[in-house]
């Protein structure tokens, strides 16, 4: 039989049509259904970290219509507002009331209160976080390791070695305490899942650069002879010049149950003027004198984390509670005595830290101008939240 003649097969032949469903047209057909729509965002068009973080943590005044499903022993319920002094618009007027039979009661429209308007302008969420300090730790470990293989720590001078044993140390104590027992500890109450996610990353960030610190004291302790890896131990507990910014941070994990406090008084007062002061004013400015590149390395990832990062949510957080429309007056008495109390404390273990200026063979800026530069970057960060400098900074 030729190919001419040969009878045709009997195949299925395949039949293009709609899907019942798939040909109808729905509320949520278009390409706006692929975005949530419980939230407005703080911009023209949502963004990933909002997607993840916004109303991740309910809240019965929106949604929840039976109310919290949790409480303490006080009687208070869920997240209360009230655990700060600081107040954003709305959060006077009272819950709605749920239950079993009583409707949708609560608000209809977004957001139910101030509190919830709050973005992290770093869009920090768990993806990002964890990106971040891996490659801060990565590029940490190659610095550090570069110079253990260059030989480089064999040309630091005799007093530095003792100034980094002793005191780049003990600051490892006081990064550990602010995020284990400052942010760590306050996320938990804040009113907002954007709130408690930048108090966690802040708490990571400083728990990582206390790691690092102790990281980089075990590998000086084996690649210098004489370096007392405990010495910090002893610095931190009995050197007079440490004794007063360690009240200050014990005084920090104090705080009578307002985290909006210990958040401000540390971002706020601690950090520019104790933590820059060290960090940035003598550590940074004295290492390269002293033959040392790489300790600015190792404190340079510490500074960033704040200057950069913790300090830009710090101020989107506390900025707008100054200009809020119904309780800004209220938030600025507060916080101006929340200034007029922490900035003394801090001023004073500030001056308790002088003789730090003079403990390494080349000698950084006079500590009077440090203390002045740390003054300055101070009373800029309060302007710019609407504040004014306290009088007690020109103590």
């Amino acid at each position: 039989m030729t190919t001419a003649q040969r009878p045709e097969r009997s195949v299925p032949k395949p039949q293009f049509t709609d899907a019942e469903a798939g040909a109808q047209e729905f509320p949520d057909s278009g390409a706006s259904a692929r975005r949530y729509n419980y939230y407005k965002p703080a911009k023209r068009k949502q963004t990933h970290y909002e997607d993840v973080t916004v109303d991740v943590q309910p809240d019965p005044r929106h949604y929840l219509a039976q109310g919290w499903i949790y409480g303490f022993a006080d009687g208070s319920r869920g997240y209360p507002l009230t655990w700060t002094k600081l107040k954003a618009w709305g959060v006077d007027k009272p819950e709605p009331v749920n239950g079993v039979g009583t409707g949708n009661n609560h608000v209809v429209d977004w957001p139910a209160h101030g509190w919830h308007e709050f973005r992290d302008p770093n869009e920090e969420w768990e993806m990002t976080f964890y990106r971040y300090n891996a490659n801060v730790v990565r590029q940490t470990t190659q610095n550090v390791e570069n110079a253990r293989q260059a030989k480089a720590f064999d040309n630091w001078t005799p007093n530095w070695k003792t100034f980094v044993e002793r005191n780049v140390g003990a600051w490892m104590h006081i990064e550990h305490i602010l995020g284990l027992y400052v942010f760590a500890a306050i996320n938990r109450s804040c009113p907002t899942n954007m709130h408690n996610t930048a108090m966690v990353v802040n708490s990571m960030h400083k728990i990582r650069f206390a790691q690092d610190l102790a990281l980089y004291n075990l590998t000086l302790s084996e690649e210098i002879e004489g370096f007392d890896g405990a010495a910090h131990l002893d610095a931190w507990n009995n050197d007079a010049e440490w004794q007063g910014v360690r009240k200050v941070v014990e005084a920090l994990t104090a705080v009578d149950n307002d985290w909006g406090e210990m958040a401000f008084a540390t971002n706020v007062v601690f950090e520019p003027l104790l933590g820059e002061l060290f960090r940035s004013n003598l550590v940074q400015q004295s290492a390269a004198g002293n033959g040392d590149f790489v300790t600015p390395t190792v404190i340079g990832a510490g500074e960033y984390d704040y200057s950069q990062r913790d300090l830009r949510w710090t101020q989107a957080c506390f900025g707008p509670l100054t200009q809020d429309k119904e309780f800004a007056a209220h938030n600025k008495e507060l916080m101006q005595g929340w200034l007029s109390h922490w900035v003394p404390m801090c001023l004073e273990a500030a001056r308790a830290m002088q003789p730090l200026w003079s403990q390494t063979d080349s000698k950084p800026p006079r500590f009077e101008d440090s203390l002045d530069r740390a003054k300055s970057r101070f009373a800029g960060i309060v302007t710019e939240l609407g504040l004014e400098p306290p009088k007690e900074l020109s103590q």
